[in-house]
């Protein structure tokens, strides 16, 4: 059967430029998925997806123009019922018959099958293949309602009576296959062999497609579009980095591939040009400046070889003039204006300390239930006075204290009131500018770290002191008033707030115990009327995130299960712990020990009363039980000691020594004799064992 590529092309109105890239792909992706489950493209086809503001797209090779009949089998009814004693077909088995299709001269062809408990009748036919046009409907009307569009527009159609819904009005559809125009139609546009170039620089209008293939060159030479997302991307790095080149040595475009799929997908045909402004500016925080020439304006700053700011800007430019000293006029002349405001708010901003602006955070309010923006600083303050006085006393705590006061007051700035991201970055800057020390000025800015996955921690231990106040407070907040997450909903963002807690206590390797941090942290709350501690729902939502975070950097699940699941308090041995139980997994004694510390404690849950875990050495009577009580003497003593000094492995390693008397004490003594004293006499030496090899991790979850 022979097959063809395929091109279909909407072409649109601009589309939405932050959206672009992902609505390309799932155009692309739809429409070859549905062409492939109806047998009109093979699961190896070729698939590439074109967008440009103004057009979605996707080349498909090798579709047929009429899929394969495909066999297909109707399981009708038993025998008995299908057929009378005669073997004549019963109405029941002819109606059943006529709605597939088919009528009483198939009766003959039906096959019978046992299906275990009776013979069934089956019909056997072929499906015919669907033909392309059918295909290709389905699979763009699909594609359609599959684009991740959040909101669509209702626009009328040229008949001035009909409306559709779109993202933007709909003007044109192609669709060939090879040479010839696929008949199908959306969006009450019927498809034929013409698509538009660029609005201005297009050399023909329209650009008639011969055949699927020319669809990219043909756009590329006589519609001056590169109609591929991704060439057209690399085509702007090229031009940013030499542009870049020309505009000084060691300078480089600031790295931003969000900013960078934006360009791309609201430019057809990429020119980068440099453009400039004056050097006063720069006495402006350059990440003000880089904020509003990349939000406002879609440029590339450019920074020299020490990563700070210069007054020269690229400006990726949609049209290709023989003289561009307009285009870059007009651009200087618009850039000016912002970095004159940006200017402004810096200047005024600085009139007025941080600390005359605490007291009007008393008005901004925070939430409803846990009070003002004032409030919630009294809060950070109080959690990170008592963090920082247990971390290095009255001098941290002083200072924690006073940046924690001051975090927040740069939100009434003008400089944040305009570009929210800068929070935290201003606060610094105009702490420096009120000569507070350098580590206050670094916490003030440091206090929303880390911000995302892999961000950067805070730089210093008074910025890890109020970031951690920060995070535990909005944590015990939220929980003590129900504000738990649920599913996909974290409109507070707890569960990165519990993350950015675990890395810095974790990475920190601080010396804070979760429970007593989280107590402290409730503590804050206690004028809050309607606040519920709930600390340990708290634990449990810390300590899930830790776990899976931990599985993402490659632990097993039985490895995390084995060391969370002991609750170990100071997150900085949780490595070590890790480690630990990977080298004791290692072990020829591992398995055998994992699944006897799992029988142990299957043995203790069922004991009703408490089990202390002593031993009457007068009461052991046999010698596998006296053999196990020697080796726990020798090797308890070796294990504590190993893990008070933090060498987990060591700890973890003494233990393989009791294996063999462990699997004879097991064959050889019966640990519910009848005898009360006895019976509990080697519970007690059975407690003695479980505590013993569950200090760093519970080696029960080891076992298979």
């Amino acid at each position: 059967m022979s097959s063809n590529n395929l091109l279909v092309e909407l072409f649109v109105e601009e589309l939405p430029p932050k959206a672009l890239k992902k609505l390309g792909e799932s155009f692309a992706q739809t429409v070859a998925q549905h062409l492939k489950n109806a047998g009109l493209s093979a699961s190896t086809a070729a698939v590439t997806a074109y967008a440009s503001p103004r057009r979605l797209a996707a080349h498909i090779s090798d579709v047929l123009a009429v899929a394969a009949d495909k066999p297909v089998v109707q399981k009708l009814m038993p025998v008995a019922v299908g057929l009378d004693a005669e073997g004549n077909a019963t109405p029941a088995l002819l109606k059943k018959l006529a709605a597939l299709g088919a009528d009483d001269s198939a009766v003959a062809g039906l096959r019978r099958e046992n299906d275990g408990k009776a013979d069934i009748l089956f019909y056997d036919s072929l499906a015919k293949g669907a033909t392309l046009a059918e295909g290709l409907q389905k699979a763009l009307e699909a594609a359609l309602a599959a684009l991740p569009i959040p909101k669509v527009m209702s626009y009328q159609l040229a008949d001035g009576w009909s409306s559709v819904n779109f993202v933007r009005p709909a003007h044109g559809l192609a669709a060939l296959h090879g040479s010839e125009v696929v008949p199908v139609a959306v969006l009450g546009l019927t498809a034929g062999r013409e698509t538009h170039g660029h609005r201005f620089e297009a050399a023909i209008d329209p650009v008639v497609l011969a055949n699927a293939d020319d669809y990219a060159a043909k756009l590329a030479g006589e519609g001056a579009v590169i109609a591929s997302f991704a060439e057209r991307r690399a085509e702007i790095v090229r031009q940013l980095e030499a542009a870049a080149a020309r505009a000084g040595a060691d300078l480089t475009p600031i790295d931003d591939d969000a900013l960078l799929d934006e360009v791309t997908a609201l430019v057809e045909r990429p020119n980068v040009l440099i453009g400039q402004f004056e050097e006063e500016f720069l006495a402006v925080p350059q990440e003000c400046l880089i904020l509003t020439m990349k939000a406002n304006q879609k440029y590339f700053p450019l920074l020299d070889a020490a990563g700070k700011l210069t007054n020269k800007f690229l400006i990726v430019s949609n049209i290709r003039p023989d003289d561009a000293s307009a285009v870059i006029g007009g651009n200087e002349r618009v850039v000016r204006p912002r970095l004159a405001d940006a200017k402004f708010f810096f200047d005024q901003d600085r009139k007025k300390s941080l600390e005359s602006r605490v007291a009007g955070l008393a008005k901004v309010v925070y939430h409803n239930k846990l009070g003002t923006q004032g409030e919630r600083m009294q809060r950070v303050a109080a959690i990170a006075r008592a963090i920082g006085q247990q971390l290095g006393g009255e001098a941290l705590a002083l200072q924690a204290e006073q940046a924690a006061v001051l975090a927040k007051a740069d939100l009434l700035t003008d400089m944040v009131g305009e570009f929210p991201e800068l929070q935290g970055i201003m606060g610094r800057y105009y702490a420096q500018h009120d000569g507070l020390a350098e580590a206050i000025a670094d916490a003030i800015e440091d206090h929303y770290k880390p911000r995302f996955a892999g961000d950067s921690l805070p730089r210093g231990l008074v910025g890890t002191v109020v970031a951690l106040a920060d995070k535990l407070e909005t944590l015990v907040g939220m929980f003590g008033i129900g504000q738990i997450p649920t599913g996909d909903r974290d409109p507070f963002a707890l569960r990165r707030h519990a993350l950015g807690t675990i890395r810095m206590l974790a990475e920190g390797n601080l010396d804070l115990p979760l429970n007593s941090l989280l107590t402290v942290a409730a503590g804050a709350f206690a004028a809050v009327d309607g606040f519920q501690p709930a600390e340990a729902a708290l634990a449990d939502f810390i300590y899930d995130r830790l776990a899976g975070n931990l599985r993402e950097q490659g632990y097993t699940a039985q490895e995390v299960d084995a060391v969370v699941s002991q609750r170990p308090q100071r997150l900085g041995d949780i490595p070590k712990r890790l480690a630990a139980v990977r080298a004791f997994s290692a072990l020829p004694e591992a398995a055998a020990l994992a699944a006897a510390n799992k029988r142990v404690g299957n043995i203790l849950k069922k004991v009703e009363n408490a089990i202390e875990a002593t031993v009457d050495n007068a009461l052991l009577k046999e010698a596998a039980e006296i053999a196990l009580h020697d080796a726990l003497v020798d090797v308890v003593p070796r294990a504590d000691a190993a893990f008070v000094t933090g060498d987990y492995a060591e700890s973890l390693q003494a233990l393989a020594a009791l294996r063999a008397p462990v699997d004879a004490f097991f064959d050889g003594v019966m640990v519910n004799a009848d005898d009360p004293a006895l019976r509990a006499n080697r519970l007690g030496l059975l407690a003695k064992l479980y505590a013993a090899m569950n200090q760093v991790a519970d080696l029960s979850k080891l076992s298979a």
